[in-house]
Parts: C-alpha cells; structure tokens; sequence
C-alpha cells in the first residue's frame, strides 16, 4: 500500500512572540503542569516557545563546539548517517566535513556515543519535564533512544515519524537548524508512505530536507505551509508522537536528542506494536491509507450504527481524491494551492479512535512481527511486565496498552477458564499480564502460606526482594505460537518427553518443573470447552478441525516428536504442499500445560552477582543435566512415513546436489535424510535470511555465505564405514534448543526452602545452586550441538573456561569420527571443544571447525548474530575463513 501527501491549511505562526515572554524562568514544575493540560497539537504549537534555556546549565552548553571536542574525541570512532552503516573518527570527519561540498552532506548520528565517548553524557542531564520515560525499566535492553547529531550546512534529517510513535525532545548546542512539522495524518507534499500489508512494516520514501525546502516548499499555498521555526543554540524543541518532521542544518550545527515513552504517549507505542498494518497505516498517514480492507476491518471494530461515523462513508476512491496533485497557476508555475483543510478533516489522532482501525483478529503470538518495530516480541513482554510490577498506580494505563499490544484480555479471560476447570484460584491482580519470555504466552500464580502472593516474573527487578516470597506456585502455559496445528505438535512432543523421562528414571526428571495438568481449551460456536489431553491418543475436538498426525509416527504419541519433525520439514522443504496450518476451522484450539513452580531466581537475576565457583557449579550442572537429555531414548523414525511425502514432491537442489544419491543411502537413517535436506532449502535463502537477522554481520560476508556452505551437505555428516556398513559420524538425540539464561532456575544454598535469607546490611545471601531447567516448549530431536551452541554463546558468554567446566562432566563425544582423525574419544572431546569456541592459534582444526560454523550460519535462531556481538573483531572479517581463525 503506498500513501502520497495530502494538502494542509496551515496558518503560519511566529512561535517565539515577544508578547509571550521568556519562559526559561518559569520553574520547570509549572512547565510539567502546563504540558500536561495540553493536547499533542497545542504541544507542537509552542514547542520552540515553552522549551527555551533548558540547556543554560549544561557543561555541552559552552564546551560542545568542533574545536572543543577535536582534541578529546578526535580519535573516537562515531557512527555516520549512511545506509552502508560506516563510522569514522571524529577528527576524520570534521575534515571531510570541511572540505566536502556535497548536496546532501553525511552528518554524524551515533546512538552509541554513550559507549564509545562515556564523557558525553557528563555534559548534559534529560530536562525534568521529559524525565518520564518508561523504556527505562528496560536498562541496557531498551531500544536506541538518544543520539549525538553533528553535521554541516545542507545536511539534516528527511521527513519521517519518529520510530514507534515515540515523543522526542532536541536541544540545539552550535548553529542553526530550520525546522518543518506536520501533524500526524498528514503526509508531507513529495512523500510516499508505504505499508506493508502482510507484516505493518513501514518505509518512507521522501525527498532529502534540501531537495524538500527547494523544490518541495515553494509550491505549497501560505495556508498549506507546515509549522516552522528556525532552532538557535540552547533551545530544546519537542516533537510530540505521530508528527511528522524534518530538519535542515544552515550551519555546521552540534545538537543531542533522545525520544521517550512518558504517560502522554504510552498507549499510542503500545498500539503501534499490534500485529496488522492499517492502524499503523493511519496514524501516520490518517484517513488515506485506508481501502476497502480497511474499512471492512472498521466495521467489525465499531460497534455504533454506520452513519454515526463519517469515515465508513469514506471509499478507497473518495479518500484517493484527497492526494494533493501539483497544478499549474496562470503564471505557468506549478502551485500546490488545495482546498482540503487539515483542520477539518476526519481523522483525530486520538487513541480510542486510532485503536479502532486495529484488526482484532490478529494476535501477538501467532502474528507476523513487524521488524521496524521499538522492540521484539520477548522485549515487549518483558518491558510491559516491569512496568506492571514497579508501577501499580499506572496500571490502568498499562492494562489498556497491553490489551492493545497483546490483547491481554482475551487471553486473561481464557486464562481465568483454565483456572476455573482445574480449581485453581483466579489470577490476582498482579498477575493479570502474560510474562512469558519464549514465544507462548506464561502465566505465574505465586502463594505464600495458601494465599496469593506477589508475582514473580522470569526477568524482574532486582531490588524487590518481596517478589520471591513464594512458598508454592503454579505456572500456566498456553501454546499459541504458529496456529493451531504447530501448537498442537509443540504440546504432544513435550508430553512425550516427559512420559519418556518417566520410564527410564531418567535424573534429568529431577531438575524440571513438575507436570500437574495438560489440555485443550477450545472454543466453538461462541463456547469455551476444555479436554484434558495427557498427548496420547487423539481427542475428539482435534479431529473436528481436521489435524491429523503424520503417517507412520506411532499411535502412541501421535502429535509427539516423529510427527513434529516431519511436520516442520514439511513446511521448511516445500511451502506451497506442506500442511496447512491455517485456521480455517471455526474451532479455536489453544493447548495448555501446568506446571509446579520452581524455587529460588532464574539465572538471568543473578548473573551479574554470582561468585566464580557458582557459575563454574552452574557449567558442571548444565553438563550433567544435557547429558543425561541427550542420552534419553527417542523414537526411531520410518522410511515410510518420508516415502509418503517424497512420492508427490520432486526435490530441487540449492546447488545441484545428486538428491538421487540422498535418498538412495539406505545406510543413513532417515532423521538424517529429513536433516540435509532441510539444510539445503535453507541454503537456497541464506543470504535474505542473515540479512534481515543482524546488522552486526559484515555485508560482505552475508554475500559469501551460500559459497562458503557445501554443495553436498552429507560432508557434514562425517559418514564412515564400519563392518562394511556406512554410519554417521555425529550423535542424533534429544534437544532442548533454548538452553538460554532465563531457563535456568538457582535455590539459595543456605536455604533448605530455596528462598534467600536477608543479610545484615539488607541484601540476600550470595551463594547460590543450579537447580531447574525450565521450558521445554521447544524440544525436537535432531544434533546435540543445537543445544551446546546458543548454550555457550547465552549462557557462557562465550567464557571458555565456563565451557571446558562443562564439557569435563558431560563427557558424551559431540562427534564419533571426522574424515580426517582417529577415534580416541578423549581426543573428539577436545575436538568438540575447540569446534565450539574460536581456537586458541596453532590449535585451529579445519574440518570441526568449517562444520560447526556452517551450521550456525543455517541455525533456526540467529546464532551468527550472537557470535559477531560476543567478539566484536570478527565484525572486520572479510571472508568465512578468518572468521574461524
């Protein structure tokens, strides 16, 4: 969908009148009050009036000028506003920025100035009037919010929206900055929006400030001219959410900004993290980028009768006739003179009105995640978690934004029906909101003494030691990720796996939640229902919607981890035949789990204040534990059941791989068949999908990962031959596949009930035994390396110290032969070791270690991404080979 401007009546104000006198001495106290009683277009109106002489006490106000800051940052590195993402040092660019004479210079705009020049930061303090800012809960986890803006005269920012609907506030300390605003809705003459329709992702295509002010403004009519005011040094300028702005350095100009979520404006960012595009469309493009979908969206959302509101009148054409069209005046001269007011016209930028253009029947759980997005989808939870927990005055505004991001009342009301049907108590009040960190929405009921207590959630506050005043707990998981197919699936293979570390008295059954209920909550013709399902067998309200395990897995388990693969590599290796998993059915399917909660913090509250020898406890645990996982039993799988599938699918290869050879390899089991041949389709796209993954990955080294990858992936087998028989040379076992911090759950050691005992001087006691993994949502079969990997890059941190404690008690071989070494298992042990980390120089083993990076440049989760944030030097590699050295 692509959204063109639409013309304004604008009358042009003078915004700093001497008739309104100097504000900079009215107490910052009255100034909150005043904003306060203002609405987002009053705010806008005297925003270059009411934020003067904020800056007067700041150090940057006298000492921020290029020559100050050459001698004591010029060799700092600084970001530069390039779509190729370079840095320059500082003294760099101020001689590029003297000698250039470009139309549209490169300006320095560096979200990291923080790290990368600390001193900076001393210079200036946030005004109190913007102190509010709620993404502070999130600490060093909160998205890019400030910025250091240096550049020349012509340089400066095009038309846009601030990202999220995000306020932001921006104080001038050198030069001069003209300043142009429209309010939100309105799409400046000579911008195109465009909407993504599958996933809300929105880009901009505008011309550059320059280009606007020259040949852009001219033709606008005085009543169609946008809010403008020309910034001097030491005024602060604020841009409410949703106004559009753009910036045009007359000078060489110093200036630092940062954009907040405050009171003001928390709902609007909530909103515009929904799944869907056309609320996102609206508000900032207003009534124009509807269209008919649009507007049927409206009608399901607004309950009042179709002639009460004037914008169900309104038709794809009708709003396509308000783009304003340059016309020629009598002189021959393009104007832009229109008729349409933007004063008078429908759209209000009001939250309960721009909520309604929100498509209900999108959730943020089975929805596609924009990616322009202020955070991800386990950062929303969490930010909107902290802010329940360490805000309960705010909670009304929260529970509005969180129903908004996350339609938190649905899964609040089918929450309470679990409870009701297993005779649980209703959640408390603190327990309204779903704090899971993985992709399925996890609820906490904590009880002290039989009586609900406080919440505990798996990444809180550290300074609220009440939150862990728990004495028994219980944890409800819904399954929603993917459709109800996937769901089902994800259920029916964790219930397997807990039914096979019961028959084997596995000691890993020790170190899990325990399993109290499991189920299907359904609801059909308007009805909720529930079934308990313990994964045998398949209920009735399954077959109704027509899912049907996978041929040839077993009747004992028949949505267990057999049909999950063969599921998944359905969908992975051919799309367009695969299972469809597409709720069509009127049945709404959403398996549950319940679990004990466990005692004691999760790791990730502990981290940062844990002795040595209780991490290096915590490495020798994890070992234990993935030992005794990847040592569990699991079911065997049939060449019939891929037969069945192979028969009405020609296989293509990414690099014309002999796929006759694959499936004539009799000798290779068939979970390694499913194996490589998700690889290859995985190759076939490598490139799109690192790119969209991690802007820390070289460019140049994203264009040479399909090179870089085999063309026949059996190489990574290590196949072998043995009595005449071939084998693979790598164990195939159950996996975790989120081995992460937050799954990870230490008891007190002092402690016989797990909680920690207050200290003397008021802190908890500080050593501390692993003692729970947690989340086995995830769990598949496949290389026991999927689980070592983001083990050691989350948890580890890549320390190898931490992984050589591990490995020193998981003692199982992470590879049985290699093409080129022998079979000592003490010596593959240490082969494993070093295919894991980066090598020590001089221990550098080629083959392990080509391997193993191959396979986290095609792994499920974004692997490269942690391994180029952990060692910030492979980020100048220039090929895959220096990257192993």
């Amino acid at each position: 969908m692509e959204i063109l401007h639409q013309s304004h009546t604008f009358p042009i104000r003078d915004r700093r009148a001497d008739s309104l006198g100097d504000f900079k001495y009215i107490p910052d106290e009255i100034i909150c009050t005043i904003l306060d009683c203002l609405t987002p277009l009053d705010l806008a109106r005297l925003a270059c009036v009411l934020l003067n002489g904020l800056a007067d006490t700041w150090p940057a106000r006298k000492t921020w000028t290029i020559d100050q800051l050459v001698p004591k940052y010029g060799d700092t590195t600084f970001k530069i506003s390039s779509p190729l993402k370079v840095s320059m040092t500082f003294k760099d660019y101020v001689s590029y920025m003297k000698q250039q004479h470009d139309e549209d210079p490169l300006y320095i705009f560096d979200d990291k100035f923080g790290e990368s020049a600390p001193g900076l930061l001393k210079d200036y303090t946030v005004p109190q009037i913007f102190q509010e800012d709620f993404f502070d809960v999130l600490d060093k986890n909160r998205p890019s919010f400030r910025w250091l803006v240096i550049g020349p005269a012509r340089s400066g920012a095009s038309w846009h929206v601030d990202p999220g609907l995000t306020s932001a506030w921006n104080t001038l300390l050198c030069g001069r900055k003209r300043w142009a605003l429209y309010p939100p809705g309105t799409v400046p003459l000579g911008v195109t929006v465009h909407v993504d329709d599958d996933d809300g992702d929105i880009s901009v295509d505008s011309p550059t400030s320059l280009q606007w002010w020259l040949d852009f403004y001219p033709l606008l009519a005085d009543e169609n001219k946008p809010i403008e005011c020309t910034q001097l040094p030491g005024e602060t300028i604020f841009v409410p959410s949703g106004w559009w702005h753009c910036v045009l350095n007359l000078e060489t100009t110093i200036a630092v900004t940062q954009n907040f979520v405050n009171s003001r404006n928390f709902e609007f960012v909530c909103l515009d993290m929904a799944p869907g595009y056309c609320h996102r469309g609206v508000c900032r493009a207003g009534l124009l980028a509807l269209d008919e979908d649009s507007l049927e969206i409206i009608e399901k959302n607004w309950p009042c009768e179709k002639e009460n509101f004037r914008c169900l009148d309104l038709t794809k054409k009708e709003t396509k006739a308000r783009i304003l069209r340059p016309q020629q005046n009598e002189n021959g001269k393009e104007n832009a003179n229109g008729s349409y007011n933007v004063w008078e016209h429908d759209f209000s930028f009001d939250i309960n009105y721009l909520a309604m253009f929100r498509n209900r029947e999108l959730d943020h759980f089975t929805s596609p995640w924009c990616p322009d997005n202020s955070l991800g989808q386990r950062g929303l939870r969490e930010w909107l978690s902290r802010l329940w927990v360490g805000n309960p005055g705010k909670r009304e505004m929260i529970w509005k934004g969180a129903c908004l991001a996350l339609n938190a009342d649905k899964w609040l009301d089918c929450l309470g029906k679990i409870c009701f049907f297993h005779s649980l108590p209703f959640p408390s009040e603190n327990a309204k909101l779903p704090v899971g960190m993985g992709s399925n929405p996890v609820s906490l009921f904590p009880f002290t003494n039989g009586k609900l207590g406080e919440p505990i959630l798996r990444d809180h506050f550290k300074d609220i030691p009440e939150l862990v005043y728990v004495m028994d707990e219980y944890v409800v998981k819904i399954f929603a990720e993917g459709g109800p197919q996937s769901s089902i699936f994800d259920l029916g293979t964790e219930l397997e796996f807990y039914s096979t570390l019961s028959e084997v008295n596995s000691p890993l059954k020790n170190h899990i939640p325990n399993v109290l209920a499991s189920g299907i909550l359904h609801l059909e013709n308007g009805s909720y229902n529930i079934d308990s399902w313990d994964g045998k067998k398949v209920p009735d309200v399954i077959r109704k919607c027509s899912l049907i395990p996978e041929k040839g897995t077993g009747d004992v388990f028949p949505f267990g981890v057999q049909s999950k693969i063969l599921f998944t590599y359905r969908k992975d290796v051919s799309p367009e035949n695969g299972p469809d998993d597409s709720d069509e059915s009127t049945i709404v399917l959403l398996p549950y789990l319940i679990t004990k909660r466990c005692k004691g913090k999760i790791f990730t509250e502990l981290r940062n204040v844990l002795p040595w020898e209780d991490v290096l406890n915590l490495a020798s645990f994890l070992g234990e534990q993935l030992r005794s996982l990847h040592m569990l039993p699991y079911p065997s799988f049939s060449n019939s059941a891929l037969s069945d599938f192979e028969q009405n699918r020609e296989f293509s290869s990414a690099n014309d791989m002999d796929m006759e050879f694959v499936s004539n390899e009799s000798d290779i089991p068939v979970e390694w068949k499913i194996f490589v041949r998700t690889l290859m389709e995985k190759k076939k796209n490598v490139s799109g999908r690192l790119s969209k993954r991690s802007g820390l990955i070289p460019k140049t080294l994203i264009e040479k990962a399909e090179a870089y990858l085999p063309d026949d992936f059996l190489k990574l087998l290590s196949i072998y031959e043995e009595n005449g028989m071939k084998k693979v040379g790598k164990p195939w076992s159950w996996i975790h596949r989120d081995i992460m911090d937050d799954n990870i759950y230490m008891e007190c050691k002092s402690c016989s009930n797990g909680i920690p005992a207050p200290t003397s001087n008021g802190g908890v006691a500080k050593s501390w035994r692993p003692t729970y993994i947690l989340d086995f949502s995830n769990l598949a079969v496949g290389d026991s390396i999927n689980d070592l990997i983001p083990m050691h890059l989350d948890v580890f941190r890549g320390n190898s110290d931490l992984l050589k404690q591990f490995l020193k008690s998981y003692k199982l071989s992470l590879m049985r032969k290699t093409p080129k070494q022998g079979s000592d298992d003490d010596k593959y042990g240490r082969l494993s070791y070093h295919a894991i980390i980066r090598p020590l120089r001089g221990e550098t083993l080629k083959w392990d270690i080509w391997m193993y990076r191959c396979f986290c440049i095609l792994h499920d989760e974004n692997v490269l991404g942690g391994l180029f944030k952990t060692w910030k030097e492979l980020r100048a590699a220039e090929s895959w080979e220096e990257v192993e050295l």
